[in-house]
């Protein structure tokens, strides 16, 4: 199929990068690799940070102009089979999508879109008005974690859903593996941004704070607007114990994360944690909290430790657990390996679109 691929959020060409980021550039890889020829349909970003009447309706123009772009691009050529949209949301709806594909006939798809009842305040609402409709208006809306699809099945009853869990591309972890024989090498990777980013680097300082009585060492890889921040709420524990590694390339964090034992991340508010991931690829055991989409990306008791949220002391007893019980730091290890690589990857994405799309949309004649 000809897929036209939409992120109103963020594009995948945008510069900076974040998960949300890389999520859309992994579909499009998936989606091609399953047999689809794919191109980005819109840069425009439709995330709305202060919800004014004003950007509203700015973002109405804008995406009104792009909508008049593509219908003459289309009416031209031929258009495409298929609208995909990743993560619509109150605070970035898409715009263009829905009307072009019901003007034109085609299937419009959704991934990851999400709905919130606590949202419906003010221009919130009305951007929730176009989140929904697109969501009921879909042959098929993708979730990648149940809580979002338990959110769509609340908003929109009859709405179609299919699930496909969280996956990345595994060949730069293919040589990242190394033993687990050394817990005491503990790393995290995670941009230093205000909010849950913040709440994390908070919470991951108290933690280490009561396992000082091990001899470890934290790696921490990140940059962003609250470096200071970070290094501040680090500042009580001994300075040897910590590697600034600041900002790195994508294509540095695997062997970054083959020469640690324990990949630590509480996920304060994550949707799931691409991240968490590719440290399970790498062989890394995680600890990280049962909260949010966490538990869609690590197994506890099976791939890592998740613990209650919010509870420092159960996080940090976590942390000892597996600096101080190398056989389960190892039996961890190569189950996360393990998940990774088989359940986790390209081509295993790549067939659950394909299944998706056979069960939802019709091949184009």
């Amino acid at each position: 199929m000809k897929i036209a691929f939409y992120a109103p959020l963020k594009s995948p060409s945008h510069p900076v990068p974040s998960g949300d980021r890389l999520m859309a550039r992994l579909l499009i890889d998936a989606l091609r690799q399953a047999g689809h020829e794919v191109w980005i349909a819109s840069d425009l970003r439709s995330f709305m940070a202060d919800a004014s009447e004003v950007q509203f309706a700015s973002l109405a123009a804008a995406a009104a102009s792009e909508t008049e772009r593509l219908r003459t691009l289309w009416q031209s050529l031929t258009p495409p089979d298929v609208w995909f949209c990743y993560h619509p949301y109150y605070k970035a709806p898409d715009l263009i999508g829905p009307g072009l594909a019901a003007e034109f006939s085609i299937p419009y798809v959704t991934a990851e879109a999400s709905y919130s009842f606590r949202r419906n305040e003010g221009v919130r609402a009305v951007a929730q008005r176009h989140v929904l409709r697109a969501i009921e208006q879909a042959a098929v809306n993708i979730c990648l974690t149940q809580r979002d699809r338990d959110g769509l099945v609340e908003a929109a009853p009859t709405s179609p859903q299919a699930m496909l869990p969280p996956f990345i591309d595994t060949a730069p972890f293919t040589r990242a593996f190394r033993s687990a024989a050394d817990g005491c090498r503990l790393v995290t990777v995670a941009m230093m941004r205000s909010g849950d980013k913040m709440e994390s680097y908070r919470m991951l300082a108290r933690s280490l704070s009561l396992v000082v009585d091990r001899p470890w060492t934290m790696t921490v890889v990140g940059d962003g607007p609250c470096r200071q921040d970070v290094h501040d709420v680090f500042s009580t524990l001994p300075a040897d114990r910590l590697i600034w590694l600041g900002e790195k390339d994508a294509s540095d964090i695997p062997g970054i994360l083959g020469e640690s034992a324990l990949y630590l991340w509480p996920g304060c508010g994550e949707a799931y944690g691409l991240a968490y991931l590719e440290a399970q690829a790498a062989g890394l055991p995680v600890v990280a909290q049962c909260t949010a989409g966490v538990p869609e990306v690590v197994r506890d008791g099976e791939t890592g430790l998740l613990t209650p949220e919010g509870d420092v002391d159960a996080y940090a007893a976590a942390i000892r657990r597996l600096i101080d019980e190398p056989v389960t730091r190892q039996k961890f290890a190569d189950e996360a390996r393990r998940f990774v690589l088989e359940e986790r990857s390209f081509p295993a994405a790549a067939r659950r679109l394909g299944e998706i799309f056979d069960q939802f949309l019709e091949e184009p004649a």
